[in-house]
C-alpha cells in the first residue's frame, strides 16, 4: 500500500495545469497589463507619428492650380473684386501685381527705390505727373485743374505759379525716369512733367515700344528727346497754363517733333507758340495725321493757313482758344484740308468774324461741326458754314 501511495504522489503521475488554472492563478500580472492598456491609449500621440498629409478640408486648393492658370483666372473675375484679391496671401498678391498694366505715381521714392517693378513687373502705362509734385499730403485744400489736381498748403500767394516752385529738380525726374525705363521695358504710355532732354532720350532707347507721350512744361531744347522716339503716334505737348506753370514751345520746336516723329496719328497742342512754319511742317512730315487739337494756343497770326498741308486730317479740335486767328489772310492763300470730316469748337472766343470765315473755309470739306460753350456767336456767324459743301 506505501509503494501504491508513493506512486499515486510521483511527480509523473500528477494532472497538467490547463490555461483556466493559469489565468486564475496569476491575477496580478494580468491586472497590471488591463489598467496600463487604456492608459496608454488615452496618452497624447507622439507627434512624429501623426500623418504628414492634412485633411483635404484644410488644403488650400490653389495651390494645386499654377501661376499661368491663375493669371488667366483672376482678370475674368469682377473689377469690384480684384483689389480684395490681393489680401488672400503674398502669391495672389504678387499674381495680382503682374496683372497690372496702367498705374498713377503719387509717392516719388515709390519709383526712386525700386518698388514699383517688384509690385508691378509688367507695367505698360505709367503717369508720373502727380509724383513730380511737392505737396502737402494731408492738407485739406484741394487745388484741382483740368490738366492737374494737388493738394496745397494755406500759405500761398495770389500771384504767384502753383506748380513752378512745387516741382522737383529736373536732375531728379531725369533719375526716375532712368529707372523707370530700366523697370519697364515695354512701356507704352508715359506721362511726365519738367523733363529734360537727357531723361527723355533714356526713355527713348529703352523703350522701343513707346507710343503715347504726354509731356507737362516743355520747351524747344526738350523736344529733341521727343525727337528720338521713332514710334510714337500720340503726343500732347502742354507748354503754358495759366497760373500753374509756364514755357514756351516755337516753331523750332514743332519742326524738331514732326521732323523726328514721322508716325504721329494724334497730336495736341496745348499753351504752345508757333506760326504758319511750324504747322506746316507738321503737316509735311506727319503725312499719318488724322486728329490734331489745339488748346489754348499762343500762335502768330497766318497760322491757319498750315493746316491745309495737313492732307490726311480728318478731325479739328479747338479747345479753349481766346483767339482763332487776327489775320489769317487772303482766302487764295488759305487752302483747305481735303480730308477734314469733323470740326469741333469747344470754349472758344468767335467773335472775330474774320477769323470764324476764314476757319470755315479751311475746313470747307468738312462733314460734322459741334460748338459747344462758345462765346461771340451770331447768325453772321452760321452763315459762313455755308462755304461747307458737305
Amino acid at each position: 500500500m506505501s509503494a501504491l501511495a508513493e506512486k499515486a504522489d510521483s511527480p509523473l503521475k500528477k494532472k497538467p495545469p490547463s490555461w483556466s488554472d493559469i489565468w486564475l492563478k496569476n491575477t496580478k500580472p494580468l491586472k497590471h497589463v488591463v489598467f496600463t492598456m487604456p492608459l496608454q491609449s488615452l496618452s497624447p500621440k507622439d507627434p512624429k507619428s501623426q500623418t504628414l498629409i492634412p485633411t483635404f478640408a484644410n488644403i488650400d486648393r490653389t495651390l494645386l492650380l499654377s501661376d499661368e492658370l491663375l493669371l488667366q483666372i483672376l482678370p475674368k473675375l469682377p473689377h469690384l473684386q480684384r483689389n480684395p484679391n490681393s489680401l488672400v496671401c503674398k502669391r495672389w498678391l504678387n499674381l495680382q501685381g503682374r496683372l497690372i498694366r496702367s498705374l498713377k505715381i503719387l509717392d516719388w521714392d515709390f519709383l526712386e527705390s525700386g518698388r514699383l517693378f517688384t509690385r508691378f513687373p509688367n507695367l505698360t502705362h505709367v503717369d508720373l505727373l502727380n509724383g513730380c509734385l511737392l505737396s502737402p499730403r494731408d492738407s485739406g485744400i484741394l487745388l484741382t485743374h483740368r490738366l492737374v489736381s494737388m493738394q496745397m498748403g494755406s500759405g500761398f500767394c495770389s500771384n504767384r505759379k502753383f506748380l513752378e516752385e512745387d516741382l522737383l529738380p529736373v536732375e531728379v525726374v531725369d533719375k526716375g525716369l532712368q529707372a523707370l525705363a530700366n523697370g519697364c521695358p515695354n512701356l507704352r504710355r508715359l506721362v511726365v512733367i519738367n523733363a529734360s532732354e537727357l531723361g527723355l532720350l533714356t526713355v527713348a532707347e529703352e523703350c522701343l515700344t513707346l507710343q503715347e507721350l504726354e509731356l507737362h512744361k516743355c520747351n524747344d531744347n526738350v523736344l529733341r528727346g521727343i525727337a528720338a522716339c521713332e514710334n510714337l503716334q500720340i503726343v500732347k505737348l502742354v507748354a503754358n497754363v495759366d497760373g500753374l506753370y509756364s514755357s514756351s514751345v516755337t516753331d523750332i520746336g514743332l519742326t524738331i517733333l514732326a521732323q523726328g516723329c514721322k508716325r504721329l496719328v494724334r497730336l495736341e497742342l496745348s499753351g504752345c507758340e508757333g506760326s504758319f512754319d511750324g504747322i506746316k511742317a507738321i503737316g509735311q512730315c506727319c503725312l499719318m495725321l488724322e486728329e490734331l487739337t489745339i488748346c489754348d494756343h499762343k500762335m502768330d497770326d497766318g497760322w491757319l493757313a498750315g493746316l491745309s498741308y495737313c492732307e490726311n486730317l480728318k478731325t479739328l479740335k479747338l479747345l479753349s482758344c481766346k483767339r482763332i486767328d487776327r489775320s489769317p489772310g487772303r482766302d487764295e492763300y488759305l487752302g483747305f484740308c481735303p480730308a477734314l470730316e469733323r470740326l469741333h469748337l469747344q470754349k472758344c472766343q468767335l467773335r472775330s468774324k474774320k477769323s470764324v470765315r476764314a476757319l470755315f473755309r479751311v475746313c470747307e470739306a468738312v462733314r460734322e461741326i459741334v460748338i459747344q460753350d462758345c462765346w461771340g456767336l451770331d447768325n453772321d456767324m452760321f452763315r459762313f458754314a455755308s462755304v461747307c459743301s458737305n
